[in-house]
């Protein structure tokens, strides 16, 4: 059965007024004139087919009808402000759930995060690592960072950072036995996988180096075990040469090959539209600039 309400302004103003017994107060709360909340008033009584107000001498008061319609429209209006309040706060503010690669979150966002946190103390951010595809909607996840080609199907992805990808590993290893002089030496060497053979196989591929079996090698799905497997001399890892400067620096990791690949990247990747949500708009504008400062710098 639909329910034949009066009009949501009539009851505002009839609140108002209720509140203030005055329709000058009221007025001057709902940013109109004395006269428009008095008609609004008469239209409600005329709804209701009851007097809502009444006059004695130069007091208003409320009358029975009006005593009992009150409360329940005072209650009802705190009610939707404090949803209304709510849902801004959850948008504006509140938890931003992220979903970040374990390695870009070590290597590159922890030591930053604390000028995010400076710049909105409102947001809370509640971060995620994983390694698995993202799935918006089913997971209770607002925005990621995720490494790959940018080919993401039902999302929006932006690319955040590009690079290489190209063989890393320990200096030792450019000594023995079996020195890494060409991209054939791999053969002799233990190859580190992460979840799948592909990459090795596309690396080898653009390198020349057909007589290198792909599929040899450990599979670790987790890029800091990986790469600290490479620093240690237990194999040769495929590693995304942005990311790798202090351990170049330190002399840690080298890379023994030219040949890379180009094509990969960490992207920032959300669902269609939800980039007018002010938190992830917010974090997403945050991690650009955090980028473009830093490529800024080494430009100078």
């Amino acid at each position: 059965m639909t329910l034949r309400l009066p009009p949501l302004t009539a009851l505002r103003a009839f609140e108002a007024a209720g509140r203030h017994l005055n329709f000058t107060r009221a007025a001057e709360e709902l940013h109109v004139t004395q006269a428009a909340v008095s008609h609004q008033i008469k239209q409600l009584e005329d709804h209701l087919e009851v007097q809502l107000f009444r006059r004695l001498g130069r007091r208003l008061v409320l009358t029975e009808p009006g005593q009992a319609l009150l409360p329940v429209l005072h209650d009802a209006f705190a009610r939707i402000a404090q949803s209304v309040e709510s849902l801004s706060l959850r948008q504006q503010g509140g938890a931003l759930a992220v979903t970040l690669r374990p390695y870009f979150a070590m290597k590159w966002l922890a030591p930053r995060l604390g000028r995010f946190w400076q710049a909105h103390p409102r947001i809370a951010l509640r971060l995620h690592h994983s390694i698995e595809a993202v799935d918006f909607a089913r997971e209770d996840v607002d925005l990621a960072v995720l490494w790959g080609r940018g080919d993401w199907s039902g999302v929006e992805a932006e690319r955040l950072m590009a690079g290489e990808l190209t063989p890393v590993c320990s200096p030792a290893l450019l000594e023995g036995a079996h020195p890494l002089r060409a991209p054939a030496d791999l053969s002799h060497h233990n190859l580190l996988h992460e979840e799948s053979h592909d990459l090795w196989s596309r690396w080898l591929k653009a390198a020349g180096a057909l007589e290198v079996d792909p599929e040899r090698g450990t599979m670790i799905d987790d890029t800091n075990v990986r790469l600290e497997a490479a620093v240690d001399g237990q194999g040769v890892a495929l590693g995304w040469l942005p990311l790798l400067a202090e351990d170049f620096a330190a002399g840690r990791l080298v890379r023994p090959f030219k040949a890379a690949l180009p094509d990969f990247g960490y992207y920032v990747v959300y669902p269609a539209g939800d980039l007018a949500r002010p938190k992830v708009r917010a974090f997403r504008d945050w991690l650009m600039e955090e980028v473009a400062g830093e490529q800024e710098a080494v430009s100078r």
